[in-house]
């Protein structure tokens, strides 16, 4: 595993917007999430990553020592990170019509 962050030279934050519906409830289709490539990634993150050639936002969730990126919606399926990967960033804060949520993560 590799942490980066939005960019090869970011050091700040980064706004992305949500598109679809496979983190719902809790990040709607349109949200922006604020993601920061420093937060730390342990189990149960919301996070950008690098995976088998794309870059998908999901939650890191680790069980029994594998490690998997999960949506929300049940109507995505959960895969497992089997070989190299790359967490972009965390995510910290939601913003949705007009309302913010914050997020803290610690490392495991």
């Amino acid at each position: 595993m590799s942490e980066g962050g939005c960019s090869s030279e970011a050091n700040e934050p980064c706004a992305l917007r949500v598109i679809g519906d496979s983190m719902e409830p809790e990040f709607e289709d349109g949200a922006i999430i604020i993601v920061d490539e420093s937060a730390p990634c342990g189990s149960g993150a919301y996070a950008v990553i690098d995976y088998d050639n794309d870059t998908t936002f999901r939650q890191f969730v680790i069980v029994e020592g594998r490690k998997y990126m999960k949506p929300l919606n049940d109507n995505y399926e959960t895969v497992e990170l089997v070989g190299d990967y790359t967490v972009r960033g965390v995510i910290i804060q939601k913003y949705f019509k007009r309302k913010r949520k914050h997020y803290e993560w610690v490392s495991e």
